[in-house]
């Protein structure tokens, strides 16, 4: 532990975590409280509202142009109708498709246009995409009728009524646009465009009236009151605009109305006001048409200008509520700021506190921890003393007491590794004398069998012999075996190469069931000496496992060859086989040898095997076979060496038991290859 130091209270890091916290947390969320909460919600949904208030207003450019090339086309529809009712000639329907054709794609064109800016508005209000919907509908009702112009075949009243739809959905649509109870100025400005535009239909409905009846001739039974009836609701609509408009805005129709064009067109349709008991006179067609369109083109040049102040009044209002939103915001963002910095200072000390003690922890349990353990882990190396590092955090505050804390844990933990390490040890320590007294006493044991071997004569005690012998041998495999544990190296050591082939039959004579093996090796093979007593020790306990696990009545195979620039040898057996659980965790257990624990005893030809190969590179993996299990062992080049040569003095041929000799007569029977190749080897007894 630390030496205890005096907690300062004017010294940030020695604050108490509670305070820091508190101090980090409640001052930005008061401020944000008190400051963005009241003003934020209100102003930001201000700004909105009049954002979409001026998208809509502005997108009242698109609306009232495919207004008047709506009423375009129906009021030249609406004549060419009655003409055609008069004539009903097929060249006057030609000419009247010619006519309307330009028409009828202007106004598609404007209602592409339409459809194009409205897609930004897909978000608007509720109201106002209803209104929408409800164009494109009355539009598509238009398109279906354009067919029935020509023919004929329906009513003038019926296919006047889909455009009249079509129109008055649209002037509904203009004038959705609603900026709240709060903004009358904008209001009105809203409904004086809507007015006048009123006041422009009005005119178009009595213009096509009036052409209908100079192409048909005549007038209608109700044309008169029809025309009555507008005259008088556009007389309304004049009066509503009047009272809405600015002075500047009425100053602007008053010269509008004196234009001659306007006068013109006002004089002919004077001519068709009903007077005493005379008829209304019936214009010529094609001078009332050229009057009433430069008129409409004087109103829809009105329409423009009024449409176009209430656009930039929309613009204007909606950027001055921006900046002011932008003003409150930015003053709500300097007080949090203000806010964050004093909690960026004291949140720093804990932040860098903790980041510290976070990587001191995630460098020790990954790194210092684990390199530790494996240093205490092998048993070929003394146990050192080994340091545990300070904390990195001295603060006085939690956070340094858990450093403090979390250095005493570690310690504690390298003292325990460092006492399993002495006990694991001492237990290695132990392994080795017991196996290497064990080694002894087996040599001897060898020895004694090896002088009765050769003076018995009984061919029934010399059986016994036999047997004493192998279970001799089989005893020191299991010494070695308690040396492989306990992580020493054998004591069998060659300095000459020795063929694979008499590895393999070394390895087969060591084991209970040798009589069942049998050799294919079709390589000239050698294994560096050093190496020799490790393999046959492999060798061995793989073919003590084919053995044990499979029926007594069937054969082991052990397939040797080169494979590139190594060997491999291929262990078959025809037994239980392994289920693929059973078999993957074999296969982990080799390819990583474990440390030695209970399991490792209870598995001890396995790990055995995982603990010779890891030591000389030899990798072993087990797989099904067609029957039983293959073990395939492969040999790196590094174990691998050419054939001694001839001349050199060949050591003294040791002794070989009888049982071998026995076993090598069922493997080839002539004695000769097996005798040949296991003179070069200590074998099941034989000392080097």
């Amino acid at each position: 532990m630390a030496p205890h130091r005096r907690r300062s209270r004017f010294r940030l890091r020695d604050w108490r975590m509670r305070t820091k916290l508190a101090t980090v947390l409640v001052l930005p969320t008061v401020a944000f409280l008190v400051l963005a909460g009241v003003q934020t919600r209100g102003l930001v949904g201000q700004t909105t509202a009049l954002s979409d208030f001026a998208q809509q207003v502005g997108i009242g450019r698109q609306i009232s142009t495919a207004v008047d090339r709506l009423q375009q086309e129906r009021d030249r529809s609406a004549g060419e109708l009655a003409a055609l009712r008069k004539a009903g000639g097929g060249s006057d329907r030609d000419a009247a498709v010619a006519a309307l054709k330009p028409l009828q794609d202007a106004s598609d064109r404007a209602m592409t246009d339409l459809r194009a800016a409205a897609e930004p508005l897909a978000d608007a209000d509720a109201a106002w995409r209803v209104a929408y919907s409800e164009v494109l509908e009355a539009y598509d009702q238009v398109v279906y009728i354009r067919a029935a112009v020509a023919p004929a075949v329906l009513s003038s009243d019926t296919v006047l009524s889909n455009y009249h739809r079509a129109i008055a959905a649209l002037l509904k649509l203009l004038a959705e646009p609603s900026p709240g109870d709060d903004q009358r100025a904008l209001t009105n400005a809203v409904l004086r465009y809507v007015q006048l535009s009123r006041v422009k239909e009005l005119s178009s409905r009595i213009r096509a009236e009036l052409y209908a009846a100079a192409r048909a001739g005549r007038y209608e039974v109700d044309d008169q009151v029809s025309l009555t009836d507008l005259r008088a609701q556009q007389l309304t609509a004049l009066g509503a605009f009047r009272v809405a408009a600015t002075a500047d805005q009425v100053r602007r129709y008053d010269q509008t109305s004196v234009d001659p064009a306007f006068v013109s067109a006002a004089r002919l349709e004077e001519q068709t006001l009903p007077n005493g008991t005379a008829e209304p006179a019936l214009l010529p067609a094609t001078q009332w048409w050229a009057a009433s369109e430069q008129r409409q083109e004087l109103l829809r040049q009105l329409e423009s200008e009024v449409l176009d102040d209430a656009v930039r009044q929309a613009d204007d209002a909606s950027a001055r509520q921006l900046r002011d939103t932008l003003l409150v915001v930015g003053g709500i963002v300097g007080v949090l700021l203000v806010a964050v910095l004093i909690s960026l200072l004291v949140g720093r000390s804990v932040a860098r506190s903790m980041r510290l003690l976070r990587g001191q922890a995630l460098r020790i349990a990954q790194v210092e921890l684990p390199h530790t353990l494996d240093r205490l882990r092998a048993v070929d190396r003394p146990v050192g003393a080994i340091d545990v590092p300070p904390a990195v955090v001295d603060s006085q505050d939690e956070i340094g007491e858990l450093a403090e804390a979390f250095v005493a844990v570690h310690r504690s933990a390298v003292d325990v590794a460092v006492e399993q390490a002495m006990m694991r040890r001492n237990v290695n320590a132990m392994f080795v004398n017991l196996a290497r007294r064990s080694q002894v006493l087996v040599e001897r044991q060898l020895e004694l069998l090896d002088d009765l071997e050769r003076e018995e004569s009984d061919p029934d005690q010399l059986e016994n012999l036999f047997k004493l012998d192998h279970l001799a041998a089989r005893m020191r495999r299991n010494d070695e075996s308690l040396l492989v544990l306990a992580g020493t190296e054998s004591s069998r050591r060659w300095n000459r190469p020795v063929g694979l082939g008499a590895v393999l039959l070394a390895a087969s004579a060591e084991i209970e069931q040798y009589q069942r093996v049998r050799h294919d090796s079709r390589s000239d093979l050698h294994v560096v000496g050093h190496a020799v007593g490790d393999l046959v020790h492999l060798f061995a306990e793989l073919l003590e496992n084919a053995t044990a696990f499979s029926r007594p009545d069937t054969v082991v195979r052990v397939v040797a060859g080169a494979e590139g620039p190594g060997a491999y040898v291929e262990i078959i057996d025809q037994g239980l086989g392994m289920s693929p659980a059973a078999l993957a965790e074999a296969n982990a257990v080799l390819a990583e040898p474990p440390a030695a624990d209970v399991a490792a005893s209870e598995r001890m030809g396995l790990f055995v095997v995982s603990h010779l190969g890891a030591r000389h590179g030899v990798r072993v993996r087990l797989r099904g076979g067609a029957e039983g299990l293959v073990a395939r062992v492969r040999i790196p080049a590094e174990l691998l060496a050419a054939a001694p040569p001839a001349a050199l003095d060949q050591p003294a041929a040791p002794r070989m038991l009888t049982s071998q000799v026995a076993a090598a007569s069922r493997l080839a029977p002539d004695g000769g290859p097996l005798r040949a190749a296991t003179a070069e080897l200590p074998v099941a007894g034989r000392r080097p």
